[in-house]
Parts: C-alpha cells; structure tokens; sequence
C-alpha cells in the first residue's frame, strides 16, 4: 500500500518574517521529497464567502489574499524549482486554520511574528499559540540572518533527563531526537546534542538528609572539618553528575544507531549549569534548535514548559518544536 506523503505546512500573511518562514519551508520539503502546503488565513471568508470566487466584484480583502497566496507559491518555486506547491485560502483566524493544517502535516512552519504584531513581543502570538498546542512539529522561524539561511552547519536538540532509559538496552529516539538527526543528516551537517545538570550545593545534600543526623553531623564536625566535608561532597557530586550526564548523551544517542537512523557527527555537550542558558548558547552556532514538548492528552491549554518558552522568545536560530507523547 503506498504511503501518504504528508506535506509541510507553511502560514503566510505577506510580512517578511512570513517570507522567510516560507523559504525556510520551501527548503525543508525540497530536502524531504515533499510537497509544500502555503496556507493563508482569512476570516473575511468566514463571514462573506458566499460571494462567488469568480465574481468581478471580489471585495479587496479577497483580493489581497489571493494576491499573498500567489506571492508566496511564485516565491516557494523559485527558491526550490522542482517543488510541489498547494495554496488554501481557509475561511478561520491563524491559529486555529494552522493547527487544523497541522493535522495532516509532516511538519508546520511560521515566522516570529506577523502582520499586526506589536514590534515589541519577542514571539507572535500566532507563532506561541502554534508551537504550544500543534500535534506535529512546529518550526518557529527567528533569529539572526546568517543561522536562518543555514550557515553553521549543525544541528542542535535538546537532551532532558526524563528521557534516560530505565534499563540496559537503548530506548528508541524520541521524536525531537529522531527530528534532529534527520536534519543533521539531510542538511549534510553535525548534531550537537546539549544537556544540562546542576550539581546541589551542600545545603541542598542537607535539606535531603533526616534533620536529626544532619543535626548530629554538625555538633561532631567542627568548622574547618564541615568546610573540607562539604568541599569533598560537592566534587563527589559534580564528578557524578557529569557521568550521568555523558552516559545520557551516549544512551540516547545509541538508541537511535539500535533504531537503524543514518549515523551523522554528533558532538555531545553536557553543560553544568540551566538548560535555557545550554541552549540559548548552542543556539547561536546552529542552524536549528530542536526541542522536545510533551502533551498531555485531554489537556488543551498550553503546553510548552519555561525552557522552551525561553528559546522561542530568545534563540540566536530557528527553533523546532516537536511533540513527544
């Protein structure tokens, strides 16, 4: 039986960081062998799209997006001459018109922000509203010019500890890490994979100890003893933590040669420190930011979390959202 070929998705509405979302999707379909879906938002057409499409008299605001339309797919085959481009005029507000697109998509891509969005956000709210609730990954198009276009060669993904195996053998890839070597591999570039640990301070070990023995500890050890105790521990736990953190990165990035993807460079990077400063480092010398979110079935509000909240307001290069169930 043949298999359905998903397109990528891509929403317009004729600014420039809708533009470059729309080259930066043109690219990820022509490296992917898929077609390109341009989807253009109007409510206009919710509420007067009973007049005919032929008609003469075609009000201006139907007008204009057929013209962003037609833009945009003129655009999309001279970036990538070979693609296959679709247009969908949908009668609905952004989100709701890229989200139900999103539904039968192999991947949805959408600028920083767009027409209308005050200059000061970080992050459009069609943009956030996307990659928070999408059932497929959500490319968010941002950052500086020369990690737009490409011109680091690497790919970067985020590495969360909730990921690490429970037993010996290697687990399959989640979904942000098979998504992350699929780029790396098809853009002809490394994979760096970034994950971060904090180490506990000794009054952290504390807070974790029965209050008598900690108690106890203190009156036996006089200060100069606690000093070199806690010294000792601090090291003990800094050296764990960095073997924990390597043995992740080789875990997870094993699972992925045990599940048969095409093996590519790969730089691991554990990093002492918070996940969002790791990865807002890494994304300064990357092409793509990828990062896993996960969704709770039945819960419909967002579902991002505070780190890939972060990355999306503040990454230095593209940023993939992918859904991890």
């Amino acid at each position: 039986m043949d298999t359905v070929e998903l397109p990528v998705v891509v929403g317009v509405d004729g600014s420039d960081a809708a533009s470059d979302a729309l080259d930066w999707a043109a690219e990820l379909a022509g490296r992917r062998g898929l077609p390109l879906r341009i989807v253009h938002a109007s409510l206009w057409e919710r509420y007067e799209g009973h007049i005919p499409g032929t008609s003469a008299d075609r009000p201006a605001e139907r007008l204009h997006s057929e013209a962003v339309l037609a833009t945009a797919a003129e655009r999309a085959g001279r970036r990538v001459p070979a693609l296959k481009v679709m247009t969908d005029l949908a009668a609905d507000d952004a989100v709701t018109a890229l989200l139900r697109a999103g539904q039968s998509a192999e991947a949805l891509v959408v600028g920083s922000r767009g027409r209308g969005e005050f200059a000061s956000l970080l992050l459009g709210s069609v943009g956030l509203g996307i990659a928070a609730r999408a059932l497929c990954p959500v490319v968010v198009v941002r950052g500086r010019p020369e990690n737009v276009r490409g011109g680091m060669n690497r790919v970067a993904v985020g590495i969360a500890e909730r990921e690490r195996p429970g037993d010996q053998e290697p687990a399959p890839p989640s979904a942000a890490v098979a998504f992350a070597l699929r780029e790396a591999r098809l853009r002809g570039g490394e994979l760096e994979a970034v994950h971060a640990w904090r180490c506990a301070g000794p009054e952290d070990h504390g807070a974790r100890e029965e209050h008598g023995r900690r108690e106890e500890r203190r009156e036996r050890e006089d200060h100069g003893g606690r000093e070199e105790h806690a010294a000792h521990e601090g090291q003990g736990a800094r050296e764990a933590h960095t073997r924990r953190a390597a043995e992740l990165l080789d875990q997870t990035l094993g699972g992925a040669s045990a599940a048969g993807l095409p093996p590519v460079p790969v730089a691991h990077r554990p990093v002492e420190g918070s996940a969002r400063k790791a990865l807002l480092d890494a994304s300064a010398h990357a092409d793509l930011l990828v990062v896993g979110a996960r969704r709770r079935q039945g819960h419909f509000g967002m579902q991002l979390g505070l780190v890939n909240h972060a990355v999306l307001h503040h990454a230095r290069c593209p940023v993939a959202v992918v859904p991890v169930s």
